[in-house]
């Protein structure tokens, strides 16, 4: 990989170690310690995606236009600034206050991360996106093992830890971005045309695209709150809980090596990758819906890894190659939009349905959004490849 990409990559994990000591443990907090509903803190979390989506438009949006240096540090300082006053002030309402602007300073960073990284490194395809990814896991792993042991200690020093990883996030991007230089060079893809026409072309199968992508997070984010919150009503510890998300972040990082092995030999397209990802998804939900114990929820999570680990990375991937020359920012803020957007819905449509209908419905339910998202995926590209053979025929 090239230098410019291991900063990045090293950034991102130092970014995603801090705030793994809080996310996975936000429902809980809100839940157990401040005493509200789950419905309450769905709401509070869709506060805090929300701000994120607009970060992240904003964010890929900037990174179009005055580059990703200055972009990232405006989002580490908003969020900075956010922490230190969630340090100090975290009851309510200051938490949700502090943590919605931790939401849009968090978004800002996040697509021009992903931007710089596809812009560095164009020739190395889904490489770029791929150690982005391992990065993030590693700051999963690393935050939520640490952030359930800290927590069953004190919550005051989750926010601290994650103020201070924020302050060595500033500091790699203060030293190490300034002089990444981009090289936007044209895309690879056959599907790079640059007539009007197929730029909207582009954006109408990557908004197609983003609704399985959305989905597909409404359902995995509740393993962070609705399904969170029931592993305790069943007496699994936090350190319990967080040790799924280490396991989930370790096998990741392991994992990921044989992955790309694995997808170079057998996966003929992104899109393939992502449908099995969407089937191994809802095995995943199947098997947790079962589950009473730890054991359950942890195999539960290890199945659930194997699917994120083909679908997360694809979809920057396929908007990297779908983007128009000065348009990469735009592209990866969109995406990452519509994470959140997932992570927005998910809480406040899990909690209702848990505290109205139970967690049977709960899982009944994500299982029908994927099959959704399975048929989005499927059909995304159909216009774009309807025109690439039209062109073939007529030049003919």
């Amino acid at each position: 990989m090239p230098r410019a990409l291991w900063l990045l990559v090293i950034g991102m994990a130092v970014n995603v170690t801090g705030s793994s000591f809080l996310w996975p443990l936000n429902t809980i907090y809100i839940h157990d310690h401040l005493g509200k509903s789950l419905s309450v803190a769905g709401i509070v979390l869709m506060l805090n995606s929300a701000a994120s989506v607009f970060g992240n438009l904003i964010g890929g949006s900037l990174f179009d236009k005055i580059g990703g240096y200055k972009s990232i540090l405006l989002g580490i300082g908003i969020t900075l600034l956010a922490l230190l006053g969630l340090t100090f002030w975290h009851n309510w309402p200051q938490y949700i206050i502090f943590l919605t602007i931790v939401g849009f300073g968090s978004g800002i960073v996040f697509p021009s991360m992903y931007a710089m990284a596809g812009s560095v490194w164009k020739e190395g395809g889904r490489k770029a996106f791929n150690a982005i990814y391992v990065a993030q896991n590693v700051g999963v792993a690393v935050g939520a093992a640490l952030g359930g042991i800290v927590a069953d200690y004190s919550f005051q020093l989750i926010f601290l830890a994650n103020t201070l990883m924020y302050v060595i996030f500033l500091l790699i991007a203060v030293f190490g971005y300034r002089k990444i230089e981009l090289n936007p060079g044209a895309q690879t893809s056959i599907l790079q045309e640059n007539s009007r026409i197929k730029n909207h072309q582009k954006m109408y199968a990557l908004l197609i695209l983003c609704v399985g992508y959305l989905l597909c997070w409404v359902a995995y984010v509740q393993w962070q709150t609705t399904i969170a919150s029931f592993t305790q009503e069943i007496n699994i510890s936090l350190t319990q809980y967080s040790l799924l998300w280490t396991i989930n972040g370790a096998i990741i990082v392991l994992g990921q090596p044989l992955m790309n092995g694995f997808l170079k030999r057998f996966s003929k397209s992104l899109k393939t990758q992502m449908i099995v990802g969407m089937l191994i998804f809802i095995g995943s939900f199947i098997v947790a819906s079962k589950a009473h114990d730890f054991s359950g929820f942890m195999a539960g999570m290890i199945i659930l890894t194997i699917g994120e680990m083909l679908i997360w990375p694809a979809v920057p991937t396929i908007a990297s190659e779908l983007a128009p020359k000065g348009r990469e920012g735009f592209y990866q803020g969109v995406v990452n939009s519509t994470a959140t957007g997932g992570r927005m819905i998910g809480p406040l449509l899990g909690g209702l349905l848990v505290d109205v209908y139970g967690m049977s419905m709960l899982f009944t339910v994500l299982i029908s959004l994927f099959i959704v998202a399975i048929f989005t995926t499927t059909i995304y590209d159909r216009n774009l490849k309807r025109t690439a053979e039209l062109k073939v025929n007529a030049s003919i």
